[in-house]
């Protein structure tokens, strides 16, 4: 399983893709439902609980001043941002040019489970039924949302960022 995140622009020439690691990694940190995604480095950490995974975010958003790390949004399986849950981080903050800034194939593991999003570093989230940002998309969501509602509910296979 591959999952690609890529940078979007007004060219095709000026994309490019980062391939992350597929499978969870085997350690002990990588054992709860509760992911951060570093897309630059294809890391992926899990923890037991929601808390440690937004302590982790937490550092990350501190970090993003150093190394260029940024948490672009967090997605949740169940309503009102309960159930397992998946942070993306990406290189920089979104800009609002008109365009997708980053974009995200979900991998199997997460595929059809979105129900619930929060943006995070000026990100617009739109979500879409395809890969590749294929279908017809559903967005944007600006601001926490509790319910994506019914059109992309457990839908999505694809994330833009704007």
């Amino acid at each position: 399983m591959v999952r690609n995140w890529t940078r979007t622009a007004a060219t095709a020439a000026a994309a490019t893709t980062v391939a992350l690691l597929g499978a969870a990694p085997a350690n002990a940190a990588d054992t709860g439902n509760h992911c951060v995604l570093d897309t630059e480095t294809g890391a992926r950490q899990c923890f037991p609980d929601l808390q440690e995974a937004l302590a982790h975010t937490s550092m990350a958003k501190i970090a993003a001043r150093a190394d260029g790390e940024v948490v672009q949004g967090t997605f949740f399986d169940g309503p009102d941002y309960t159930g397992d849950s998946l942070t993306i981080t990406g290189p920089e903050l979104c800009k609002k040019d008109g365009w997708v800034n980053w974009q995200f194939d979900l991998g199997d593991d997460w595929k059809n489970k979105i129900t619930s999003v929060q943006p995070w570093g000026d990100c617009w989230i739109w979500l879409y039924p395809e890969p590749g940002l294929s279908g017809d998309r559903d967005g944007p969501f600006k601001e926490n949302t509790g319910n994506v509602g019914s059109y992309m509910d457990n839908r999505t296979q694809s994330i833009g960022f704007s």
